[in-house]
């Protein structure tokens, strides 16, 4: 059995021709106007899996105080006959093989991917066993490209900020793309000046909160408060009694070990937060963050002692798992295809079976997703949630005595 099976990969080509699910006059079932799966023409997302070989999908961040980076994709096709050949006009797809197509990549029914082509790339072989590769990235590339005019903005909260710049006319994002939170921070009406880019603007106002700013799965730009915590209603449980990983990575180090925190706004001052317990034991480990966009500087101190408080101390941290997909049955396997950025999960680790079992409650920040004809294989990313803002009546982080009200 192909494990490509369970997958799509649909690429949005821009076709006048038979190739696609266009109205047919006088059809009894492709004539019908008022049909939304029958189009009269344009762009629409046609259902290329046939010619996949292999795909991989990388998502997210690995390193806590790093933006968001673009999500992208690789697709490989085979291209025995040219179907992927720009410049063979036999092709079924002859001028649209370019760069700037929508693609979309599908396992079981949930997107996992969905962004636009930047490259295709062909290898031949002697042989005749020729590729084609789809390079893919998601819209965050669309925010990179695109300039602020100079203005000054009111003084509103951080998800309130990032749908004023998504609405302006500089950027002009559709409402349907978004799924932003209304953050917690309150931002200055420091000026912005012209031509500063978008993107780097709006992860300046994530930053600020500190929240998670990305593109999701089907496309919309997500906004994550910090003070909206976890819930462990949908909750993933992995290892144990839950869904089998092959491996599991632990850091335990200094990778998120600071107790010099240094902080400082526009227009204002910076405040200073030091562990010296911390330094004793461990040396100096700074975290200097700059340019925040807070409107006071009593947001600042507390910025700095609520990471003096989470990060001073090394952690025993499970930063990845890998989980091969394909030997699940359907009901893991739709599971594991849910999981987002910012989803909880519970890891049990008894490592090589000897003592207790170690458990965590993490939140995914990474998902990669690797799929050949015979195995799919998802690696997820984690940041731990042992500092988890409370969240009363949750069953698991509602509880008092472990986890605090969000500053």
């Amino acid at each position: 059995m192909s494990h490509l099976e369970d997958e799509k990969v649909e690429v949005g080509f821009d076709l006048t021709s038979g190739y696609g699910p266009f109205l047919t006059l006088d059809d009894p079932v492709s004539g019908k106007l008022d049909d939304p799966d029958w189009t009269l023409g344009g762009t629409i997302f046609y259902d290329i899996t046939e010619h996949v070989r292999a795909f991989s999908i990388s998502r997210g961040r690995s390193n806590l105080f790093q933006q968001f980076p673009a999500g992208g994709a690789s697709v490989e096709f085979n291209n025995h006959d040219r179907t992927f050949d720009p410049l063979y006009t036999g092709s079924p797809f002859y001028g649209q093989i370019i760069p700037n197509r929508e693609i979309r990549i599908t396992s079981g029914t949930a997107v996992q991917f969905t962004g636009w082509i930047d490259d295709w790339n062909l290898t031949y072989a002697p042989n005749g066993d020729s590729i084609a590769e789809a390079v893919a990235t998601d819209a965050t590339r669309l925010l990179a490209g695109r300039n602020l005019s100079a203005s000054t903005p009111a003084a509103q909260t951080t998800g309130e900020r990032i749908n004023a710049i998504l609405s302006s006319s500089d950027v002009d994002w559709s409402a349907g793309l978004r799924s932003i939170d209304i953050g917690s921070a309150q931002l200055s009406d420091y000026p912005i000046d012209a031509n500063t880019n978008a993107l780097n603007y709006l992860q300046q106002v994530a930053k600020t909160e500190p929240g998670n700013l990305f593109i999701n799965k089907v496309g919309q730009i997500t906004f994550q408060d910090r003070t909206v915590g976890p819930t462990s209603d949908s909750l993933i449980y992995l290892g144990g009694t839950g869904i089998p990983f092959s491996s599991v990575e632990v850091l335990y180090g200094s990778e998120v070990l600071y107790n010099q925190i240094v902080v400082s706004r526009l227009g204002g001052g910076t405040a200073v937060a030091v562990d010296s317990d911390s330094i004793g034991a461990y040396g100096i480990q700074n975290l200097t963050e700059s340019d925040l966009l807070f409107d006071s500087d009593s947001q600042l101190v507390d910025l700095a002692v609520n990471y003096a408080a989470q990060y001073s101390q090394p952690e025993y941290r499970f930063n990845s798992v890998e989980v091969r997909v394909h030997k699940l049955d359907e009901t893991d396997q739709d599971k594991m295809y849910g999981l987002e950025i910012g989803s909880i999960c519970l890891i049990t680790f008894t490592p090589n079976n000897i003592g207790d079992a170690i458990t965590r409650y993490v939140e995914v920040i990474r998902v990669d997703h690797t799929a050949t004809p015979e195995e799919h294989i998802i690696i997820l990313g984690f940041k731990s949630l042992d500092y988890a803002s409370l969240v009363l009546s949750d069953a698991e982080f509602g509880k008092l005595d472990t986890y605090s009200l969000s500053w």
